[in-house]
Order: structure tokens, then C-alpha cells, then sequence
């Protein structure tokens, strides 16, 4: 603690750098930034521009690149975008879709994290693209490798068995459909790997603001999970999760050890520690 006071009062380090470090949130006029969320949770802090104006997001924006060297904005829109942009440093790297209606702002040495696993990103049409395009920023953010199969709807089957290889090479797959949502639990019975359903807000009529696909998916007969409508930011962290524990789990093998014997010993260690203690 006394070292970050004296990188403070020396001018080394930032104010909100040192509160983040010290209680795990930067303190800002537009809210607090969560900044030890990614090393505890494994899912960097995102913020929520929507129902924010665009100055309250780019203040959080700044808090966030200033603490934790980037910063995740989903639901964004141009406005906010301009005002990020206004209020961070010309060196900062600004990646915007529109689509998917996100913002990632990196400070210059800010180092991506990267996993040694693969997420399929599925979608059953165009439409379904912004949710599946914020679980994608999410996933990439986490340093996991997305690949995607696109517009595979089950309205022809053959669009999916077309991707089958791929689909089954992935290590978890994220499959976002509206209407009836029907893909994910089609998929779910062609792979044997973990599937996450994300239904989508498109299509008309009875049901057609998500409920029905939330519904069709909850009905699953196949095993899946499934998020909330649109919630493609939970989508992609919990395969990113996902992800992250084939990566260590890959690590750990091409280390020459088995990760399970290894928490096996960690087990056995602190058994031991806490007897001659």
C-alpha cells in the first residue's frame, strides 16, 4: 500500500490507478468502475451506455482505460462513441461496430489475453447478428478464437449440416436464432460440445419480441443453456468461461502434468499446511 501512496504523491501513478489497485473500483461523477472484476471473475467489466449520456460513458471509458488499460461499451451508441473518443488519448486504439453497437478502447501497451480455444458463433439469420456480434466482442476481449457460421437457419437443414465439421471442431458453441429458436437445440443434437442458446428479439407476431425462442429454448429436449433475450454479452462470457478452462486445462496437459492430478496435489499441499499449522 505504501508504495502505491508514494507512486501517487511522486506523480508516477494515477489517482484512480491507485484506488482501483487499493479497493477494486475506480470511483467516478458517473459511477463506479469495477476494475479487479476480470481478475476475479475472469470477465472484464463491460459498461452499459445504454440510459447512459455519452459524457457518463466516456467518463467511465476513461476510468476504465486509466485503470485497467482498456475498456468494453456495449449497447453504444454514435453519440457515445464521439464522446469516448473526445475524451481519451489520441494513442488510444478505437474499436467501434456498429452493428453490435460496441466499443473497445485500448490503452497503447494494453496486452489482449489469449486462450488456446475456439468459440463457434452461430447464427440462424442476418437479423440475429448485433446479439451475436456482442457476444463476439466479448469472446475476442477474453482472448478466445471465434469462428463463425452464419444465416444456417433450420428453415433448410442443409445450411447447418454444411458447417458440421466446424461446428464440431469448436470447443463451445454460442447459437443465437429468434423466431421459435430451434437452432440451438437442432445443433445441440449433431455436437458433443457445450452450447449456449441466445435468443433473439426477431421475427413478428405471437412471440416475436424473443419470447417465443427464450421459450423454445427453455423447452429444449436436447441439452443446452440459455441466456436472456439479446443478452449476447452473457453469452459470450460464459463460453468465454468456458473457453478459459479448456485452455488451462490444454496448458496444464502440454505441461506434462494432468490438470486434475495438479489440483490433486494443491489439494493434498494445503491439507498439509493447514496440519502444521
Amino acid at each position: 500500500m505504501r508504495d502505491i501512496l508514494e507512486a501517487v504523491a511522486a506523480g508516477d501513478l494515477d489517482p484512480a490507478v491507485a484506488e482501483a489497485r487499493l479497493s477494486g473500483y475506480a470511483t467516478t461523477g458517473a459511477g463506479r468502475f469495477d476494475a479487479a472484476r476480470e481478475t476475479r471473475r475472469g470477465v472484464p467489466e463491460a459498461i452499459l451506455a445504454e440510459g447512459k449520456t455519452p459524457d457518463e460513458a466516456a467518463t467511465l471509458a476513461a476510468a476504465a482505460v486509466q485503470s485497467t488499460g482498456r475498456a468494453v461499451l456495449t449497447r453504444a451508441t454514435d453519440a457515445h462513441a464521439d464522446a469516448v473518443a473526445d475524451a481519451l488519448d489520441e494513442t488510444t486504439t478505437l474499436d467501434r461496430d456498429r452493428r453490435a453497437r460496441t466499443l473497445v478502447a485500448r490503452a497503447p501497451d494494453f496486452e489482449r489475453p489469449t486462450l488456446d480455444a475456439t468459440v463457434g458463433l452461430v447464427t440462424g439469420g442476418t437479423s440475429d447478428a448485433e446479439a451475436a456480434g456482442e457476444a463476439a466482442v466479448i469472446l475476442e476481449a477474453m482472448g478466445a478464437t471465434v469462428t463463425r457460421a452464419e444465416d444456417v437457419g433450420v428453415a433448410h437443414l442443409g445450411r447447418v449440416l454444411d458447417h458440421l465439421d466446424a461446428l464440431r471442431a469448436a470447443d463451445v458453441l454460442v447459437v443465437a436464432a429468434g423466431r421459435e429458436g430451434a437452432l440451438p437445440t437442432v445443433v445441440a443434437g449433431l455436437v458433443d460440445t457445450p452450447v449456449i442458446g441466445l435468443p433473439v428479439s426477431t421475427g413478428y407476431g405471437h412471440g416475436g419480441a424473443g419470447e417465443a425462442a427464450l421459450a423454445g429454448m427453455l423447452q429444449s429436449c436436447t441439452v443446452i443453456s440459455t441466456v436472456n433475450v439479446d443478452a449476447g454479452f452473457v453469452a459470450g462470457a460464459q463460453a468465454g468461461l468456458i473457453a478459459r478452462a479448456v485452455s488451462g486445462a490444454r496448458a496444464a496437459t502440454e505441461g506434462g502434468g494432468d490438470a486434475t492430478d495438479e489440483r490433486a496435489e494443491d489439494g493434498e499441499s494445503d491439507r498439509n499446511d493447514a496440519g502444521e499449522r
